[in-house]
């Protein structure tokens, strides 16, 4: 963990300090050099969007330097030989496929498709690049990335389940397909076409086949969209122009399965995925099948984690990870593991056993490793750092901190250190939390407490950088955070606790965690309590209000309030209500009314503000409509904050002024109601 300096001549973080991060990812490590890559992201001057540029980096750490000058690149990857750095820049809201020379000069251009790319990868010998871009089903159709005022003003056929997504919109009548397209003359081929997406694309190491993840229809009248397993498909590129045969299944559609990658000689494949037998709450597992297609193997069998990244931060938005990593010799792989509160690198041998690699209270949010897999590369957060690259060497665990982003803002502002705890709680779980002092603490001295409640709820809370918390510290407030019942990080069994019982167990989880917090912390006030979350976490707030008066002052974001209405206006509200809640409306009326929060509005009398981002698809703002309104009618102390152009993810990568606004809103509402 970074060591913060004496607070005695720092100031308090403020909510508008966000105009002054800047957020680390995407390492890229140079073949053969060991240079690295990386994306450093930044709020412009006029506060109103986010740049990003790729900086090149010695393996030693010295002389970062500017590669690109975006505003706005993303995703570097090396070519094989290491001459070029391929990567993705955005131009007129259209972003595609853009190659620098690693010796530097001008970029160029190289896909001028219709629409947005991502996904790209190199091919093993250097000539061509793979990526994913929207494609429409009917060309005559208008999409989200083009289409005049004429063709927009259509009306829109709807007719597929999942007809939209949060942060996209609607379905706009194209699929994620596969290109190719050569790097020298930069002819492109569609490789993929038909009523699926293509997702997670590489390579083959001989460059005959691209593997990639889709949901392929078995039959004309399946419905992909209601199916929850997806397969593992390779597509033959043809040898002379380019063209690539109909692709193969290799899986037997039994698991849910999220990224894969080839062994170095071809001859297997390791992917993330889960057999679902615990339906949302299912942990990812690593497994293994032949190249060639047949059962998968479960790897990870003697580990109960998750295999990927759960934690949470105000700082980064659903960086993509990437799939497990083969070592050179084909024996073990390399992936990230939740665990109690931290994410660290493990190595597993392909027999099940493994070894952590590295250490400490952190997350490590995404990682490489360096050719001669002697260092691991990691973007890294703890409590007190938003996020920096280190190198640490595999076999003794040694190691250093290559960038030092925000060293300028750390430097000026207080940090609250938080301090771990365990609740036992009474079916035998342990339930793990932290308590964050506020700013200016003394001895003697009782504070307010606030209650944060993370979103899922099948993630965790870890020893990770938030921008929230550290300002409610500096206002004055202890912060209690916890991973309740549901949470990822702690086995399986713990995972499953919420299914069928919303506002069961995590419930009394959380209030158990409160109770442990003021024995163990003695300087929190009693009586002198607020509460907040977001998505699952603003379910929870609306759901705890409903059931205890404890609270002062709460903050509900993003919120569930209705299961019977959220089934069929959320994104996902039709497959998460029947996993999550355990039914449907026409079935299970009854049982989806009695787990609403708006069921028990009568009985809330702490003041509650609601915060909404009009574009959320994933908890529409009807949610918080309804639970407003109902407040209202009842005469019940409330405010309403609607976001304007902003989805699901406001708080972390919505539209800064917002996100500053969000901040302060939260703040005052606790102020105003003297908690």
């Amino acid at each position: 963990m970074s060591d913060p300096q004496s607070s005695t001549t720092k100031r308090c973080i403020t909510a508008e300090d966000l105009y002054r991060l800047h957020w680390v990812s995407d390492p890229a490590i140079h073949p053969f050099s060991s240079e690295i890559a990386y994306v450093e992201q930044h709020i412009n001057k006029e506060r109103t969007d986010y740049n990003s540029g790729i900086w090149l980096l010695s393996p030693e750490g010295a002389n970062a330097v500017p590669f690109t000058y975006g505003p706005k690149d993303e995703t570097p990857v090396w070519s094989p030989d290491g001459t070029q750095l391929a990567f993705l820049r955005t131009t007129d809201d259209k972003r595609q496929v853009w190659i620098i020379p690693k010796r530097g000069g001008e970029a160029r251009q190289l896909t001028h498709v219709e629409n947005n790319v991502r996904s790209l990868a190199w091919s093993p010998n250097g000539t061509c690049i793979s990526f994913v871009a929207k494609t429409a089903e009917n060309p005559s159709s208008p999409t989200s990335d083009g289409g005049t005022q004429e063709a927009q003003l259509k009306g829109r056929v709807v007719n597929r389940t999942k007809a939209k997504s949060d942060g996209y919109g609607l379905w706009d009548d194209t699929r994620d397909h596969l290109y190719v397209t050569d790097v020298t003359s930069g002819y492109t081929v569609q490789l993929t076409s038909g009523a699926y997406d293509v997702a997670e694309p590489v390579w083959s190491p001989d460059g005959q086949c691209i593997l990639f993840v889709a949901r392929i229809a078995e039959h004309s009248n399946e419905d992909t969209d209601l199916r929850k397993q997806n397969d593992l498909f390779t597509i033959a590129l043809g040898t002379s122009n380019g063209d690539a045969a109909a692709p193969l299944k290799l899986t037997h559609s039994e698991l849910h399965i999220e990224s894969a990658a080839y062994s170095p000689d071809g001859s297997t494949i390791a992917f993330y995925g889960h057999d679902r037998h615990a339906k949302d709450a299912t942990q990812t597992r690593l497994y293994t099948v032949p190249s060639s297609g047949g059962t998968a193997v479960c790897v990870s069998e003697t580990l109960d984690a998750h295999l990927g990244n759960a934690g949470m931060s105000d700082m980064r938005s659903h960086l993509h990870v990437g799939p497990p990593r083969f070592s050179a010799d084909g024996q073990s792989l390399y992936t990230l593991v939740t665990l109690e509160g931290n994410v660290h690198v493990y190595q597993f041998a392909l027999d099940g056993t493994f070894k952590i690699l590295t250490q400490g209270e952190r997350e490590i949010y995404q990682f490489e490793l360096t050719s001669d897999e002697q260092h691991i590369i990691a973007a890294s957060t703890d409590v007190a750092l938003p996020g920096d690259l280190f190198r640490i060497a595999i076999h003794t665990g040694t190691e250093e901190q290559l960038t030092r982003v925000n060293d300028s803002l750390l430097d000026e502002i207080e940090i609250s250190v938080p301090e771990s705890f365990w609740t036992e709680v009474e079916d035998g779980r342990r339930v793990q939390g932290w308590v964050m002092k506020p700013a200016g603490f003394k001895e003697g001295v009782s504070y307010p407490a606030i209650l944060e409640i993370h979103g899922g709820p099948h993630a965790m809370y870890s020893n990770s950088f938030f921008h929230e918390f550290q300002l409610l510290a500096a206002q004055g407030y202890a912060v209690i955070y916890t991973n309740p019942g549901g949470s990822r990080g702690y086995g399986q069994s713990f995972s499953n606790v919420v299914l069928g019982d919303y506002g069961g167990r995590d419930y009394t989880d959380l209030l158990s965690a409160v109770d442990e917090a003021i024995r163990q912390f003695p300087f929190i006030h009693p009586e002198r309590l607020g509460v907040t979350g977001g998505s699952y976490g603003g379910f929870m707030t609306n759901w705890i209000v409903g059931h205890t008066d404890r609270f002062r002052a709460a903050v509900t974001q993003r919120s569930i309030s209705n299961w019977l209405s959220m089934y069929g206006v959320s994104d996902i509200g039709y497959s998460f209500t029947e996993d999550e809640v355990g039914g449907n409306p026409w079935d299970d009326c009854e049982l989806l009314w009695r787990q609403s929060p708006l069921a028990y509005v009568q009985q809330i009398n702490t003041p509650l503000l609601i915060l909404h981002g009009e574009q959320d698809l994933r908890c529409p703002i009807e949610q918080g409509e309804q639970l407003f309104t109902a407040l209202r009618r009842l005469g019940k102390p409330t405010q309403f904050v609607r976001f304007p152009a902003s989805s699901h993810e406001l708080s972390r990568k919505g539209h800064p002024q917002l996100r500053v606004e969000r901040l302060q809103r939260i703040t005052n509402w606790f102020v105003q109601h003297e908690l």
